[in-house]
């Protein structure tokens, strides 16, 4: 049922608690850090609005009335109510600030977040940060249903149920062993070759499965999948074994690339690229702490 208007000023009936307690206006005033006339009009603006004569006022001092002996009481209640509610309020925000909750992509969580992190940990050394990890959708997931402030993910398309901001440009690649067919090719792979060569994945719901599903799909094809991995050093390990191609992010396979254990191979006609962004709830702001990650991050230092 909602309370009936107007409601009486909290302030007010701290002051109310303090003439009772002090015996005059002008002391009350003073422990309140208020002029006297400023007292007397917050006061008597009470009075009006529980519409009873709470104070006996006299060139002596000002007495509670019965009625304001009654309001006293009940408002000690309020009152210490009140000052729990703004203390609990107080230490959820001072956790907020020194405890992130953060989720991630895998690509991003791997080879990213730890950068990020150091010197996120560099500038706040008292801040803990708990890490969750899945694919795009499942980070999505996390951060909508407030598991998480804050979470990184890698697609083209903004959630729209989020706050977003671009972190970075992602390049994906599709990349082979050296005694693949295609590490020796000269021209590049088509769309159709890659459609019907069967894949190593990701499985649904990750942004590197997303981007190339689409691609594709604007030639009017299908990915053919050989397996699905749940892991970027999973599908490394395969691609490398010799299994088949995949695709992943360029970030995923530097060093394999500079040692030559794995290839990578070009492809007309498909853009291979997406955006690495930090999402987070629509209706509420970061926390200070969760807004210095998302500035390190989106600065590339």
């Amino acid at each position: 049922m909602p309370l009936p208007e107007p409601l009486p000023d909290l302030a007010a009936l701290d002051l109310l608690v303090s003439v009772g307690q002090l015996g005059s206006i002008s002391a009350a005033a003073q422990a309140h850090g208020v002029t006297q006339p400023a007292a007397s009009m917050r006061l008597r603006s009470l009075e009006r609005t529980l519409g009873l004569k709470l104070l006996q006022r006299a060139r002596t001092g000002s007495a509670l009335t019965p009625a304001g002996a009654a309001t006293v009481e009940w408002a000690g209640a309020i009152l210490a109510d009140m000052r729990a509610l703004l203390a609990g309020a107080a230490a959820l925000r001072s956790d907020r600030r020194s405890h992130l909750r953060l989720a991630a992509s895998l690509t991003v969580a791997e080879y990213l977040v730890p950068g990020w992190l150091r010197q996120l940990t560099a500038a706040l050394p008292d801040v803990i940060v708990s890490l969750e990890m899945g694919n795009s959708t499942a980070v999505i997931e996390m951060v909508t249903s407030g598991a998480v402030e804050l979470g990184f993910i890698e697609g083209r398309r903004r959630p729209a149920e989020l706050r977003t901001r671009d972190v970075r440009p992602d390049e994906l690649l599709i990349v082979v062993d050296p005694g693949h067919t295609w590490a020796r090719r000269r021209r590049p792979v088509t769309a159709a070759e890659l459609a019907a060569t069967p894949l190593i994945m990701r499985e649904f719901g990750s942004g590197t499965r997303d981007v190339v599903t689409a691609e594709l799909a604007r030639h009017d094809l299908k990915v053919t999948t050989l397996m699905e991995l749940g892991s970027t050093t999973a599908i490394k390990a395969a691609a490398m074994a010799g299994t088949g191609p995949a695709v992943l992010s360029a970030l995923a396979v530097e060093s394999e690339l500079r040692s030559g254990d794995l290839v990578a191979v070009a492809c007309a006609g498909l853009r291979l690229e997406r955006t690495i962004r930090a999402v987070w709830a629509a209706g509420e702001p970061l926390s200070a702490t969760a807004g210095q990650l998302v500035d390190m991050a989106a600065s590339g230092r």
